[in-house]
């Protein structure tokens, strides 16, 4: 179970990422943010996102339309 959950169904990219962005300044160092999205491009958003900015992206995981992302916060 993550610290915080954001519902990101519905936005298309790049708002998810800028919103779990804003999010993950919030959480301390290690926390985990799962993000809960429907637009296929963020799939490698995260991916790219996690390896530039030093998260870590524990888990994504896709189930029909919706594409799940647990992400740890490592800096």
């Amino acid at each position: 179970m993550a610290d915080q959950v954001l519902d990101a169904k519905g936005l298309n990219c790049p708002l998810p990422l800028l919103r779990a962005r804003k999010v993950l300044e919030e959480l301390p160092n290690g926390g985990t943010l799962e993000v809960v999205a429907t637009d296929p491009g963020t799939v490698r958003n995260f991916q790219d996102f996690c390896q530039t900015s030093g998260h870590e992206l524990m888990e994504s995981r896709t189930e029909g339309d919706v594409f799940t992302f647990v992400i740890k916060r490592c800096n």
